[in-house]
């Protein structure tokens, strides 16, 4: 009986990341049909062509580079499209392993997560890329002429967007731990200092090593903590357990019992 549940559980899980796959790659075709690879691209590039004298385009030294970053833009942007229905994906598989009350909140983790993440992408893309390359090439020597490689220039736009979309995600990581009983508001403000300096070491790890980008990450990092707190005071205090009906405070259930 176990051994039958646990294959069931992988054929689940299987067909929850086929779905998954499936529509990112719909999306992925539809993007390429229309506005195509090329204008994704040209999008993704905006800032950076913004701050290059004019006339000034990006190169590509790879043979296949001019066709498959493009190609790594579109499936990096239909994954970002589609990553509410992966997130509601991945919650339909575990949510039947949940208690009733637990249930209630999963979806709007899943959609509050999904909405910071995207703040922090769009904060990085129209603020910080703006500010930081504008800053770059300011102080670029005149003798030099920038010609910033596409492939380098992809891998630096998705380190920057996980950390700026990671980021967004401290409120939401502290409301959790405090109603989830992990750690108290007034240890959270108890770790202020500790935040801080935290902040600044994980931004000047994680951006390029210039001062103004380190900024940009660390001075935000330490805004949510405090965006967090404020949520944990008006949020984070558990409710009791209640029974699957609703009517009341429930038994704690044995580990693996159904709910």
């Amino acid at each position: 009986m176990n051994e039958d549940t646990f294959i069931s559980h992988l054929i689940e899980l299987r067909d929850r990341l086929l779905r998954s796959l499936v529509a990112i790659g719909a999306v992925t075709i539809v993007l390429t049909i229309w506005p195509g690879m090329g204008s994704i691209y040209d999008l993704l590039a905006w800032p950076m062509m913004q701050s290059l004298p004019e006339g000034t385009k990006m190169i590509a030294t790879g043979v296949i580079s001019p066709i498959l970053v493009p190609l790594k833009v579109t499936l990096l942007a239909a994954f970002m499209i589609v990553l509410p229905y992966v997130l509601y994906q991945a919650w339909a598989f575990i949510a039947p392993g949940l208690y009733s009350h637990e249930r209630r909140i999963i979806m709007p983790l899943v959609i509050s997560s999904t909405v910071l993440f995207l703040l922090g992408v769009a904060y990085c893309y129209f603020v910080v890329f703006r500010m930081v390359f504008q800053a770059i090439h300011s102080f670029a020597p005149q003798a030099i002429t920038p010609a910033p490689d596409i492939e380098a220039y992809l891998t630096f736009v998705i380190t920057m967007f996980l950390a700026f979309g990671i980021t967004f995600e401290i409120p939401l990581v502290q409301l959790v731990l405090v109603r989830s009983g992990v750690v108290t508001v007034e240890k959270l403000r108890e770790f202020r200092s500790y935040a801080i300096v935290g902040s600044f070491v994980i931004a000047a790890v994680v951006t390029p090593p210039d001062v103004l980008s380190q900024l940009l990450l660390a001075i935000p990092m330490c805004l949510l903590y405090e965006v967090g707190i404020a949520a944990a005071v008006l949020f984070g205090k558990a409710r009791p357990r209640e029974t699957d009906d609703g009517t009341g405070p429930g038994m704690e259930q044995e580990p693996g019992a159904k709910p």
